[in-house]
């Protein structure tokens, strides 16, 4: 259980090497790819495992902005190319943002696995 965390103020962004899961909690609203450039470093580390299942759990993240919703678009696009991961998206109907917008992460990678509670 290999933890790796990105905090500040507004979000926390752990990663467990282990289980190949990312949650995500609080709000993220960074300002550009350049400042989300740490997060998506993470995710690529994870994914360059290949892990045959990356867990994303976005249930606690109260809040995602345009800039954020890119990168994590960019993130899911990127996994096209690597045939053997699995992709599991965790959300949360409590949050607003999270019905509309991940859905479309479906869009772009076909065989992804939506779970929103």
């Amino acid at each position: 259980m290999v933890l790796q965390e990105i905090k500040d103020g507004d979000y926390t962004v752990e990663a467990d090497t282990d289980s190949a899961t990312v949650n995500f909690k609080g709000e993220l609203s960074l300002g550009g790819s350049s400042e989300y450039e740490p997060i998506t470093n993470l995710l690529n580390k994870i994914a360059a495992t290949d892990p045959a299942t990356m867990t994303l759990n976005l249930r606690d993240l109260a809040f995602l902005n345009s800039s954020g919703i890119s990168m994590l678009s960019k993130f899911v696009l990127s996994l096209r190319k690597k045939k053997g991961i699995q992709l599991l998206v965790l959300g949360s109907s409590t949050m607003p943002w999270q019905g509309k917008s991940l859905k479309n992460l479906e869009r772009l990678l076909p065989g992804l696995k939506l779970e929103i509670e």
